[in-house]
């Protein structure tokens, strides 16, 4: 595996300075960097004209300004970089660092979010393949792959921030409304379900009612303008997810494993109490520090009840204590609400990655990056969904045809071990494939959203310099994007031995 990985790091280095050289070339002869200062009136013009000579090394030859470009981004690896300067002599360094955390920071949830949608969503459409939820899934997912970008995204602008910041200064929602929110969440849930007539009857019937009534509870109580969860609503869910994972995962006969993370559950309760001065103004390290003794917690709750499922008993309770531990800062974000709209009564924002000068404390200022990272989140998650969810629907389909699936049947295992298992750990290869690529692809593709939304990232600095013939910006944007791939591609190779072994020869 050692050989492996170094001659796949050799094969990329040599891809990546090949890239760059190209892309260097193409950049700097994509225009004239001193075409505004030619047309320039000003009386200190050819001072202007030498100055930005002197920042973009105008005077130099081509390979000359590459070299020097070259030189300074392999001082990387040693922690030394220099990356330049642009046509107006800021470092693009510091400009990269700035965006970088900005991009990175709206990438790396869309990638997230996509795979956990989308990999759900595939499995359900394979296991329902050539239902109605399959077919409507199906059009759904060509209709997101093929919405341009731009305009998806004024959409989100209009409905996802304009009217809902019109509704939320009095929200109200009519029994009508609820009615007809009411019976398209009985649709869509009794279609993911599936099931006889009766079933679905009865879920449709259960789910339905039960929105329309919270969502009249809700208004009649103002709970959208002061919502909380409390440690009761916290319990309920955790406990759900406790009992579906280990439903899930092993199946509720193996009382072990479940006795495990509803353990977890209780100790979690406890902590809830515990830690909750911590948690009034606390700061990211704390939270960091929280969210690992939480996991340590699980881990250690899962070795003493696992028995001879020891090692699936502590990875469900990490996981159940995790979520736990998410369910609990929830709490806290919710809570801070009220507080946040006092100070930003227009909550959704689609312009800029923060609100400027913003004075709230650690609770609200995490809503309100929160709130700006939503409409571009959204849009790049719902992009990547289609492509997630189709490729998990033919991978799926495609194993459960083989013939140890069917092997796994005619033993008498039951269907979610032979989904769990048998199917969904082989159908994952391909998938893995289209992370690698999807996550560079996504760095790329931000340029346009973070055009329309405002955001001062990778993006803004890819089109400053392009738009400039500046390369040193530009750059600065190919060299993160090719290490993303590169390094993407490098974990997708090293999965795959561990999703399957004989890879590994």
């Amino acid at each position: 595996m050692t050989r492996f990985v170094l001659r796949r790091l050799a094969v990329s280095s040599v891809i990546l300075l090949v890239g760059s050289l190209l892309m260097f070339v193409l950049t700097i002869n994509a225009g004239d960097p001193l075409e505004d200062l030619r047309e320039s009136t000003a009386s200190n013009r050819e001072q202007l004209i030498e100055s930005r000579i002197d920042n973009m090394g105008l005077d130099l030859p081509w390979y000359q300004r590459y070299g020097q470009w070259l030189t300074g981004a392999a001082g990387c690896i040693i922690g030394q970089c220099d990356l330049g300067t642009d046509r107006a002599g800021s470092d693009v360094g510091a400009l990269l660092e700035q965006a970088a955390g900005s991009t990175l920071r709206l990438v790396t949830i869309a990638t997230f979010a996509a795979i956990i949608i989308g990999v759900i969503v595939g499995i359900l459409t394979a296991l329902r393949q050539y239902s109605g939820f399959d077919y409507a899934v199906t059009f759904l997912a060509f209709l997101f792959f093929s919405l341009p970008v731009f305009w998806a995204a004024v959409l989100l602008k209009e409905y996802g921030a304009i009217r809902y910041n019109d509704w939320m200064a009095d929200p109200q929602i009519s029994v009508t409304q609820a009615i007809i929110i009411g019976v398209v969440i009985a649709l869509i849930l009794q279609a993911i379900l599936g099931g006889g007539l009766r079933r679905r009857l009865l879920t449709a019937s259960t789910s339905g009612a039960f929105a329309i009534i919270a969502l009249l509870v809700f208004t009649n109580i103002g709970w959208w303008r002061n919502p909380a969860l409390g440690i009761g609503l916290v319990l309920i869910v955790s406990t759900a997810f406790a009992v579906g994972i280990t439903a899930l995962i092993t199946g509720i006969d193996n009382r072990r494993v479940l006795y495990s993370t509803l353990t977890t559950v209780g100790v979690g309760t406890i902590m809830f109490f515990a830690v909750g001065p911590l948690l009034d103004e606390p700061n990211w390290l704390i939270l960091i520090g929280l969210f690992i003794s939480a996991i340590v917690v699980g881990l250690v709750v899962g070795r003493l009840w696992g028995g001879y499922s020891r090692g699936v008993a502590m990875a469900l309770s990490a996981i159940t204590a995790a979520f736990m531990a998410f369910m609990t800062a929830a709490d806290r974000v919710v809570y801070a609400w009220a507080g946040f709209l006092d100070l930003k009564p227009r909550p959704i924002s689609t312009i800029g990655s923060q609100t400027p000068n913003f004075g709230g404390d650690f609770w609200e200022s995490t809503l309100d990056l929160g709130t700006q990272l939503l409409l571009p989140t959204m849009l790049l998650t719902l992009i990547s969904v289609a492509t997630y969810s189709r490729y998990t629907r033919s991978s799926m389909l495609e194993t459960l045809n083989q013939d140890y699936v069917r092997t796994a049947r005619s033993k008498g295992l039951s269907e979610r071990t032979v989904i769990v298992k048998h199917a969904f750990r082989n159908a994952l290869i391909p998938i893995t494939t289209i992370v690698a690529f999807d996550f560079a692809a996504l760095i790329s593709g931000a340029v346009i959203t973070e055009a329309v939304f405002g955001w001062k990232g990778m993006g803004e600095l890819f089109r400053s310099g392009l738009s400039h013939t500046d390369p040193a910006p530009v750059m600065a944007f190919f060299l993160v994007t090719a290490i993303a791939a590169i390094v993407m591609n490098l974990i997708a190779d090293i999965s795959y031995a561990f999703l399957d072994p004989r890879i590994r020869r």
